[in-house]
């Protein structure tokens, strides 16, 4: 058990706009513990409910294991996002590929999350941006889906700069902050991803 940090992890590292994303290493522990402890008010509105139980090393070595399993079924990615100035390397949130379907649907699901003294940069468009390619052209997906609260207008506006469309409304869609809560829903397809870049 003690070698499982060493298995393969199908998760790519992508670079844009100055950032990193990357799956999660057993070195990444202390300052990922830290940015979500330091984020906890900031995120508690967006999020599922969680404590401090849930910023263990245990809960932490566990959510790796689990995340590499997942990537190399191609199942799932959890990326951490890394703000890099030359050799620095800043943990500043994260962002997921999860529910990936092939057959008929071909699709995925995103979500993110951010340090609370990282927002406002446009570092959660950039991360998106740098994901949206690898959605389309390695996985080869054919939609990728995302789902925001209605008053979340910073989350909103990621997604609606990088081309998602709003599709409809979701009543008590997801339970969020132990409530279940209703969601905009956004999606950008492969014919509108591949228009833009034309």
């Amino acid at each position: 058990m003690r070698d499982w940090f060493l298995t393969s992890d199908a998760t790519p590292e992508l670079r844009l706009h100055g950032l990193l994303l990357r799956a999660a290493r057993a070195s990444d522990y202390d300052a990922w513990q830290k940015l979500r402890r330091q984020s906890h008010a900031f995120l508690k509105p967006f999020e599922p409910r969680w404590g401090e139980s849930d910023l263990t090393k245990f809960v932490f070595k566990s959510r790796l294991k689990r995340s590499r399993q997942e990537a190399n079924s191609g199942s799932e990615f959890c990326f951490l996002i890394f703000k890099c100035d030359q050799d620095q390397e800043e943990l500043v949130g994260g962002l997921t590929l999860s529910n990936i379907r092939r057959r008929a649907s071909q699709s995925a699901t995103l979500g993110y999350w951010m340090g609370v003294d990282c927002t406002g940069q446009g570092i959660m468009s950039n991360a998106v941006a740098a994901i949206i390619p690898y959605v389309f052209n390695n996985l080869c997906l054919h939609r990728l889906q995302a789902a925001s609260l209605p008053h979340n207008k910073p989350s909103r506006a990621v997604l609606e700069k990088n081309g998602f469309n709003e599709e409809g409304y979701a009543e008590n869609y997801l339970q969020i902050d132990g409530m279940w809560q209703d969601h905009v829903l956004y999606a950008l397809t492969r014919e509108r991803y591949e228009g833009r870049r034309d």
